[in-house]
């Protein structure tokens, strides 16, 4: 071997681990020796950096086993310190300055691709766009960990680099995605050997040249899909709008597969700098002319001459494939009056496959009539009559083709018997010729042969003119008119849609296309939302249609071959027609539908000539499914997760600037490729107005008979009724300023809450709000919530007297016990200090959303009595939205390269994953949210409506565009069900107390969250710690009671916070708990809610709007995300806030806000009350709610303490548990607590035990039949009703007979757990 020749390309199919590849990437072979008797081989190699033996010998073994041999010896030589001279030269120069983020200025050096980096590297510079940045604390306290990947689109690189927490700090808001770096530093291997990464020492951000739009007049792109599009484009709206945007087109138009999902996104991109032209690329079905039955003027009655013809051809394509032979008769009046055949020379030879499907041969074929020759012979016998074949579109576009090659005029009238049978036998769900010949009695004939194939058409053809004359047609030119009368409307069945486009000119229009999509969706779905032309012709104002793509009515015609009438004819029902680059469809190049590229510019030609003709602007357009050439990548991961064999092949579906899809058209000349490009694009635009998707910040709620009255009303009765008729100024101000705010403009809002709260309330189940509900005096006076949003307060339930003592405790439930100074009676405590602004922001800016959590036993009477105040043409189920998620994306991902036997570094896997993710799967509904539509309008004044899931046969229908679009506009009623107002039910019904009346202070319940001596128990067991708070909701989990361990809670409030703990995101770990652990800060000086903030920053003195304006920020993340705005830092500093505190504040992604955290909390506080004082009921009703789960295994939990302990400890001692055996522990450290306590379950009771509850009996429980493993509530209420009226089994076998649902397993399982007693098997008697 004379060269060097990189290893990879001598072995291109050995695919070792990553570990193997990166000292194999740059290896060069030098000589190679192959003795294939001896199946050995032997290789000199070189390679940039030492390889050990082990990693040698590794290699010499996969290669033997790879390619079948004994033996492969390498003898390996490192050019290492020949290495860093290679890497002078490699890359180019570094260029162009930037701004420094960490360290120095890099000013020299070469800039290397990543995709050529090694381990052994050395000192190397990269550029690249980040597109994954976190920088965390690590368990070594102050040592931060920043991690950055970038991508150069060649590889992609992992940049890991510890800092101290300065450092860290330093760094925060000036990295982010999207961001070009240039980095220098040294290459290192990661951690676990098996990866490569940069360890940065300068990070520099830097200016990268993005494509632009140069041009003087800008295009418009009329067909443009996003993430919406079906797991097929990847395209995210805002982005690419920003972009046109940055380019300077006056519009861009929204068009995605069935759907407008992107339309609120694009809005909001576009609002006031951008025109938006919101359409879609349906799928259209014409089920009105679209195969016609009669092509042509040419009239006459049924006596008329008509030949009638079939041809064999050598396959299918007209572009590539010959005729072979050509069959012909003469059809007149119902008779055969003349024949013709002659064979053809195709000029080739005939495959396998067509002299067995014809029984034509070569040797039949051999001196055949030229094409030309026997195209004048059958076009002298057919003469001027019409033409008729069965599926005529075939072999006219053959005849089409050939005579167009040998200069033939050909321009016949004919008529298609295939479409005649689709019409006129709708019996039949199949329309080939034999079919329908059989169907129709004709003689038998030897079908794949024109010369008799010929034959059934003409006799059909007889047939169906008697059939029409019946309904009255008596001559050619009638029948298209009759067959669309007779063409079923939207019948789906073997009928496949083509594309078109349809935007919207103006809100005429946006509602038209709003109702074909839920149409679509709702009644014409058959895998795809199908428009049929009916319908479209009936919503057709205000709509501009286009012909859309290569998949579309017109494009497909061209491509068939069909008439220049037939094209005009179609062609003429759009308002402009579509080209597109030939990219687009080079596929058919590549499947041999055409032969080259010149085919694909005559069909765009074809385009242009008809829209000459017929005076309709021709427009070219992008077909665009992702923004940047460098992005088709995802998109061939995404066609191969959905199997298509062709998925890797490029198509350039980018958004393409002016001068790039002018020079994709220059073969049109400079004028027309300008015209069609901007010219006629822009003229498109021009015609649609400005549109608002939905009016900014204006609700339309429903109407609800004298709700402002009401509200009103009962507003401040309740307030009077609680605080006296001279109401302290502090709760008239705050009254008086929220319904300032409600009345009039949602009061609807309110009392649509409040009756669903009072419905469920009468049944006997409590309600607890959830979000900032509880923030609103109002809401809590009409009784919506339970949380009482005033400053901690006294008030005497007799006299009305009040004290307030803001400031001086965090809720009133923390307050001291008093007595009424006025009457002697015991004050009631309440008052959680939330400010309204965060319901509804200052001066009521925001629209309420009121969520309620009801029980799940409830929740679909709550739904139906919504649905019972506003009408069930006016209720919808919110839609939801599914997304491809970034670990399913990677699965894809890793597919992917095993098909096609690829290992990539774990950065460049994580961006192919990255650019996958959030692309449309798709669509849902979410679990409690309503959305309601006021009376005088329709849904599709607001968005269009679907079934979930594409399910057709679902009778839920819910909105298309996600719910919070909406939020502002709609009336939405979040009704989930929670599993603690169930739970309480049963508590209430099982002790007959009170749950309203549990106080908030109970010391043995406050006990439990710092110990577990409430519970009769030491705080050393190792299973169930130091508190009690094991089946508690919000504290139960480990890292919760953990928190609790830390934090020692005293009062209602500590709670509070550290449900807002647990709830946030970067709150706790990393933030809170340092601070509290340290010794920075207590409980209550860090951030736990969001409220927390505004009200801390007012009391240190700053504007109050100003305090609002910082929480929204901090507690939506973007503080985190970019940083303080200006001024804020200084202003907090001046009114000295501490720098732990604004630090604290700086790491925060999400906060919880206070009203939802303190109604969770007042669930679970009354939960562990019952624990505490009622513990029986407390675990009949918690093992309750784990059976309905399925995650109560009667057989495994009654086993005892010591079972339950090792079961555990098995569990614990498992470095992962799947989720099922994670439910499985929560429920066993609950039955390990109880056993703790000293209870005890029952023996299981064939007459005792109920279906699903457990029953408290003799001071233990009783488990019901659901417990046992497999066994449904449907066998378990079989066996409740076979015991009834007190009937006794004397066998298992009549139990079984008399129990159908139960089955044998069931019954055994049954004996095992003792239900079943001393009772026989058989219930026949022995007589020995």
């Amino acid at each position: 071997m004379a060269q060097k020749i990189p290893f990879f390309e001598l072995f291109t199919d050995f695919s070792p681990d990553f570990d193997l590849r990166v000292p194999l990437n740059a290896a060069m072979v030098t000589n190679m020796v192959l003795e294939p008797e001896k199946r050995t081989m032997t290789l000199d190699m070189t390679v940039r950096a030492e390889m050990t033996d082990a990693t040698r010998e590794t290699i010499e073994q996969l290669l033997a086993r790879s390619y079948d041999l004994k033996r492969v010896s390498i003898c390996v030589k490192s050019t290492a310190e020949a290495f860093p001279d290679m890497m002078k030269n490699a890359g180019r120069k570094v260029s162009g300055g930037g701004s420094v983020i960490l360290g120095h200025e890099i000013a020299k050096g070469r800039v290397l691709p990543i995709s050529e980096l090694t381990p052994k590297a050395g000192h190397v510079v990269v550029e690249g766009k980040v597109f994954k940045f976190d920088c965390h604390e690590t368990r070594r306290a102050g040592v931060w960990t920043m991690l950055l990947e970038i991508t150069d689109y060649e590889g992609s690189l992992i940049i890991r680099r510890s800092m101290p927490e300065r450092e860290a700090v330093e760094l925060n808001g000036r990295i982010s995605n999207g961001m070009w770096l240039r980095v220098s530093g040294r290459m290192e291997l990661s951690f676990d050997g098996k990866d490569m990464q940069l360890n940065p020492q300068d990070i520099m951000q830097i200016d990268h040249e993005e494509r632009m739009d140069k041009a003087e007049e800008k295009r418009v792109e009329l067909h443009l899909h996003t993430r919406m599009s079906n797991m097929d484009a990847l395209t995210d709206t805002t982005t690419v709008v920003n972009r046109a945007v940055k380019w300077g087109m006056p519009a861009i138009a929204i068009t995605d597969h069935g759907v407008a999902q992107s339309f609120p996104d694009a809005w909001h991109a576009g609002e006031g700098k951008i025109k938006v032209l919101y359409g879609c690329e349906g799928y259209f079905l014409n089920n009105i002319d679209d195969r016609i039955c009669v092509h042509g003027p040419q009239d006459g009655d049924f006596s008329t001459e008509i030949c009638c013809f079939d041809i064999e051809t050598t396959g299918l394509k007209v572009a590539h494939d010959a005729i072979t032979e050509i069959g012909a008769v003469i059809l007149k009046n119902g008779e055969i009056v003349d024949t013709f055949q002659t064979f053809v020379d195709p000029e080739r030879r005939l495959s396998p496959e067509i002299i067995g499907l014809t029984g034509i041969t070569d040797d039949m074929l051999r001196g055949a009539p030229k094409l030309e020759d026997a195209l004048h012979a059958f076009l002298d016998f057919a003469g001027d009559r019409p033409l008729a074949a069965h599926n005529a579109e075939f072999d006219i576009s053959f005849i089409r083709a050939g005579c167009k090659k040998c200069g033939i005029p050909f321009d016949p009238t004919y008529l298609d018997s295939l479409i005649f049978a689709q019409n006129l036998l709708p019996e039949l769900t199949k329309f080939k010729l034999d079919i329908v010949a059989d169907h129709l009695q004709l003689p038998q004939f030897n079908h794949h042969r024109a010369s008799d194939d010929a034959v059934p058409v003409a006799q059909m053809l007889a047939k169906f003119f008697v059939m029409l004359e019946q309904r009255g047609v008596t001559r050619l030119q009638q029948i298209n008119d009759e067959m669309t009368k007779l063409r079923p409307l939207g019948a789906k069945r073997s009928r496949f849609p083509k594309h078109i486009i349809l935007i919207a000119k103006n809100k005429v229009g946006l509602k038209n296309l709003y109702q074909l999509i839920s149409a679509s969706n709702l009644k014409y779905f058959k895998r795809v939302p199908i428009i049929p032309k009916s319908e479209l012709i009936a919503h057709r104002e205000g709509l501009i249609i286009g012909s859309a793509c290569e998949a579309g009515e017109l494009f497909r015609a061209i491509v068939d071959h069909k008439d220049w009438n037939e094209l005009k004819r179609i062609a003429s029902f759009y308002d402009y027609l579509e080209i597109q680059p030939l990219g687009n469809n080079r596929f058919m190049v590549r499947d041999g539908t055409v032969r080259d590229d010149e085919d694909l510019k005559d069909f765009n030609r074809t385009v242009v000539k008809l829209g000459e003709e017929l005076g309709k602007p021709v427009c070219a357009t992008g077909d665009v499914h992702f923004l940047d050439p460098e992005d088709e990548i995802y998109r061939h991961i995404l066609l191969a997760s959905k199997k298509f064999t062709d998925a890797n092949e490029p198509v350039p579906l980018y958004f393409r600037t002016t001068d790039e899809m002018l020079k994709e058209f220059d073969y049109l000349g400079k004028e027309k490729a300008y015209e069609v490009v901007v010219t006629n694009t822009r003229a498109i635009a021009e015609q649609v107005e400005d549109i608002e998707l939905l009016p900014k910040g204006k609700l339309f709620p429903p109407r609800l008979e004298n709700s402002e009255e009401d509200l009103n009303r009962m507003v401040w009765g309740k307030a009077h009724e609680l605080y006296g008729d001279d109401l302290p100024q502090l709760i008239v101000d705050r009254l008086n300023v929220e319904l300032g705010s409600i009345l009039g403009k949602y009061d609807v809002v309110y009392m649509s809450a409040q009756k669903l709260v009072q419905r469920s309330l009468e049944c006997g189940y409590l309600v607890g709000s959830r979000g900032s509900v509880g923030s609103s005096l109002v809401a809590y006076m009409a009784g919506i919530t339970e949380v009482n949003a005033l400053p901690p307060h006294y008030r005497c339930p007799k006299c009305r007297n009040v004290e307030f003592h803001a400031g001086e405790y965090g809720c009133g439930a923390d307050m001291p016990d008093k007595m009424c100074p006025v009457c002697g009676t015991k004050y009631v405590k309440d008052g959680f200090d939330i400010p309204f602004e965060t319901f509804l922001g200052y001066g009521g800016g925001k629209v309420p959303d009121i969520d309620l959590n009801f029980s799940g036993e409830y929740q679909a009477r709550a739904h139906a009595h919504a649905v019972e105040m506003f009408g069930k043409t006016q209720v919808f189920r919110a839609g939801t939205i599914g997304t491809l998620a970034e670990k399913t994306a990677y699965g894809y991902v890793l597919k992917y390269l095993e098909e096609r036997g690829k290992t990539l570094p774990k950065a460049e896997m994580n961006r192919l994953a990255l650019g996958c993710v959030g692309v449309k799967r798709t669509t849902g509904q979410h679990p409690g949210g309503l959305v309601v539509i006021p009376q005088d309008k329709d849904v599709t004044d607001f968005c269009p409506v679907q079934h979930p899931a594409d399910d057709p046969n679902s009778d839920i229908i819910t909105t298309h565009f996600e719910y919070h679009c909406m939020e502002a506009n709609l009336l939405k009623l979040d009704e989930l069900g929670h599993d603690d107002p169930t739970m309480i039910r049963m508590l209430e019904d099982m002790t007959g107390v009170n749950a309203r009346e549990i106080p908030l202070d109970d010391p043995e319940t406050m006990g439990i969250f710092c110990s577990a001596a409430p519970l009769g128990l030491t705080d050393d067991d190792p299973i169930v710690g130091k508190t009690g708070t094991i089946g508690i909701p919000e504290f139960g989990t480990g890292f919760t009671r953990q928190m609790l361990v830390d934090t020692q809670p005293k009062g209602f409030d500590i709670l509070v916070r550290l449900s807002g703990f647990s709830h946030g995101t970067d709150v706790w770990l990393g933030n809170a708990k340092d601070l509290i652990m340290s010794g920075t800060a207590t409980v209550n000086q860090t951030v736990g809610c969001r409220d927390d903030i505004m009200l801390y920053l007012i009391s240190r003195g700053m504007d109050a709007k100003l305090s609002f304006k910082i929480m929204e920020s901090v507690r939506k993340g973007k503080v985190k995300r970019g940083g303080f705005q200006d001024g804020w830092v200084e202003t907090m500093q001046e009114h000295g806030v501490p720098e732990w505190y604004i630090t604290s504040l700086s790491k925060i992604a999400y906060l919880f806000p206070k009203a939802h955290a303190v109604a969770y909390v007042m669930m679970a506080f009354r939960i562990a009350w019952f624990k505490v004082h009622e513990p029986l009921a407390f675990y009949s009703a918690y093992f309750y709610r784990r059976s309905q789960k399925d995650s109560f295994d009667a057989d495994m939990m009654t086993r005892g303490l010591d079972y339950t302990r090792r079961k555990i400890n098995e569990l614990r001692n498992k470095p992962t548990l799947t989720a099922k055996e994670e439910d499985l522990l929560v429920t066993l450290e609950a039955v390990y607590e109880f056993n703790l306590r000293g209870f005890e379950f029952a023996p299981m009771s064939l007459y005792e035990s109920d279906a699903t509850k457990f029953l408290i009996r003799d001071g233990k429980l009783l488990p019901p039949f659901v417990a046992i493993s497999g066994l449904g509530e449907s066998a378990a209420w079989n066996l409740v009703a076979c015991r009834a009226d007190g009937r006794e089994f004397v066998s298992v076998e009549e139990l079984s007979a008399a129990c159908p649902k139960v089955s044998q397993t069931h019954l055994e399982q049954l004996r095992a757990m003792g239900a079943l007693g001393e009772m026989p098997d058989s219930s026949q008697m022995s007589l020995f």
